[in-house]
């Protein structure tokens, strides 16, 4: 409690004391009530920006990093020789700092002798632009985000290896196929597992930083400004600490929002097997 109290309650309450104040961390607070809201909800035009961009980031990166991981926890559930160093080869990369994997990403999508358009280009794709272009920035960010499913991987993995085997026996005597199993037994028995990956997943793409902050620190054209990179150079580059803690508790109850949303449309769509 007193490590609850300390290190998480005070200061998410002083963070919403200076959020009602104009700080620029060289001179004392001033109190200015909630100005600092409603200038960023009725002036702040980047403000709208990055919300634009970090939903676009996020309606791309969770599904498919959803999608990706749970394809790849079906592939490692299989009974096949070598199956521990399949699963530690696809979880490595979540090991990797994100900084230094981010300055690996910048070479792969270099235009001109990056990775990915040497393969593409002799294919027939157009050369892209990648991270350089306003089209291609946020869907490049989106891609690699995919690098780093490891940790939800192993989440399905567990959810997998906790569905009944008798349920998949049932269905092989009532001559099903792999895809009956997927459709009646897998799926409604890990939407648990979903549930709470998904939630993870919306918290982390709002939250998303090093990749914008090292690869293109919001360009082209703001094309690549996220929420929080925004929040960054209100805070630590312009010094408007109460701006920036106005904008922090806008993103708090944007997050709040959206996952009282999913919780409660799940009982919808989860199964919970004591239920």
């Amino acid at each position: 409690m007193l490590g609850f109290l300390l290190w998480q309650l005070g200061p998410i309450l002083g963070s919403f004391y200076i959020a009602l104040t104009d700080w620029r961390i060289a001179g004392a607070p001033s109190w200015v009530g909630f100005n600092n809201f409603r200038r960023i909800l009725a002036e702040d035009r980047l403000f709208r920006i990055s919300l634009g961009v970090t939903a676009y980031y996020s309606l791309g990166s969770v599904p498919l990093r959803l999608l990706a991981a749970f394809t790849l926890a079906v592939l490692l559930n299989q009974r096949v020789r070598g199956l521990p160093v399949f699963r530690t080869i696809f979880y490595l990369p979540s090991i990797v700092p994100l900084i230094a994997s981010s300055v690996l990403w910048i070479w792969l999508f270099n235009p001109d002798f990056g990775l990915l358009n040497t393969i593409l280009v002799p294919l027939g794709v157009p050369r892209l632009q990648w991270i350089y272009g306003t089209a291609t920035v946020i869907p490049a960010l989106v891609l690699m985000s995919l690098w780093d499913v490891g940790p939800m991987m192993v989440i399905f993995l567990a959810g997998l290896q906790g569905v009944p085997r008798q349920l998949y026996e049932a269905v092989e005597i009532d001559g099903g196929n792999p895809w009956h199993k997927m459709r009646h037994v897998t799926l409604p028995m890990v939407t648990p597992t979903i549930l709470f990956n998904l939630i993870l997943s919306v918290i982390g793409a709002m939250q998303t930083f090093v990749q914008s902050y090292v690869m293109t620190d919001g360009g082209p054209d703001n094309a690549s400004l996220l929420y929080v990179l925004y929040l960054y150079n209100k805070a630590f580059e312009q010094s408007q600490m109460g701006y920036a803690s106005a904008l922090a508790w806008i993103l708090f109850l944007i997050i709040v929002g959206l996952s009282v949303l999913l919780f409660r449309s799940s009982s919808r769509w989860v199964y919970y097997a004591g239920r």
